[in-house]
């Protein structure tokens, strides 16, 4: 048996201190409580699957209303996998993001064994509108969903093109960068046209430029040219809607939490542990990005649902998004 408070702390050390449930055991036994990390890793995978995992699901439900998000995804490890691969084998995590600009922001993870499309389709079943995304192949060929590329990794590709040409497809992305600066503050429509007026223009000349230069061959040049020109209609998208970012930055930002505990906790043993990371990760930064202190945040969650019914009047659960009023009043960062 745990408190809300003691389970508050456990959750919160893990994924806003990034603190192991190993190294949480010394800690606790200093406030007298002898325990182990698979005794605090049950707790922790209970209190998500049961309380915690209602709030990320609603969180889900809303996030399929918006139009745009941002998609990334980075590897994980899981030590017992159900597919018969090797603990060794990569396993992964999924970030979705909203925008700004369609309402309080919304982060979510989700823990999956493979890379594959299939994991993306089964997510986003049902959605209709842009992802904003980086060049990788998953990223494509789903019904309803069109995809805008990221103009960061154009730039890094042409980066890596040492050369005097390599410069100028930087210089062309430093161009588009230098507008984006002056129009961020711009609400979605005069964005919008200030970007077919001063960054279409840009655009379609880089374009031209590498379609009638000779970048033929493996090097780093050709490859920068062909991954451009490969993702043209999705580079392109961001001129066409103000919603939309240059840049796939905001899911990349939005993922290092997981980066920076996967240094620290290493891998989950199973897969109900890597779900409940990917749920309270998703409900800390969500917590986060609306101004919420995750700590008060999950301590009120963990004392209020289980006593007002939510598999009974789901439509409780509104109240106790972290945007919501209530929330916002008494787990507001002071």
């Amino acid at each position: 048996m745990a408190s809300p408070s003691v389970l508050a702390k456990v959750i919160y050390d893990k994924f806003a201190q990034y603190l192991p449930l190993y190294r949480q055991v010394k800690e606790w036994s200093r406030y007298g409580l002898d325990t182990n990390d698979k005794n605090l890793s049950n707790w922790v995978i209970h209190a998500a699957h049961d309380w915690l995992l209602p709030i990320y699901e609603r969180m889900k439900e809303l996030m399929m209303f918006k139009s745009v998000l941002h998609v990334d995804e980075t590897y994980s490890q899981i030590i017992h996998r159900s597919d018969g691969k090797s603990g060794q084998s990569n396993a992964y995590n999924w970030v979705y993001r909203s925008v700004p600009s369609q309402g309080p922001l919304i982060i979510l993870f989700q823990s999956s064994l493979s890379r594959a499309r299939s994991v993306l389709e089964s997510f986003t079943e049902g959605y209709s509108g842009t992802i904003i995304c980086d060049g990788y192949s998953a990223y494509d060929k789903i019904g309803g969903i069109t995809f805008a590329n990221c103009w960061a990794h154009v730039r890094r590709y042409w980066l890596k093109a040492d050369s005097k040409n390599g410069q100028v497809g930087v210089k062309y992305c430093d161009e588009l960068y230098r507008l984006e600066r002056k129009f961020k503050h711009l609400s979605p429509s005069k964005r919008r046209k200030k970007r077919q007026k001063y960054s279409k223009p840009i655009v379609d000349k880089f374009l031209n430029w590498i379609e009638t230069s000779p970048f033929y061959g493996k090097n780093a040049l050709a490859k920068a040219a062909e991954y451009t020109l490969n993702r043209a209609n999705g580079l392109r998208a961001f001129l066409n809607d103000g919603r939309i970012e240059i840049d796939n930055n905001p899911a990349e930002n939005a993922i290092r939490p997981n980066v920076i505990g996967r240094k620290n906790w290493l891998f989950s043993v199973s897969e109900a542990g890597a779900k409940a990371n990917a749920i309270c990760l998703s409900i800390a930064e969500t917590a986060k990005s609306n101004g919420i202190d995750f700590y008060e945040y999950i301590k009120k969650l963990l004392t209020d649902l289980p006593n007002i019914g939510i598999h009974q009047n789901p439509e409780i659960l509104d109240q106790y998004m972290p945007w919501s009023k209530m929330i916002q009043a008494t787990c507001n960062r002071r």
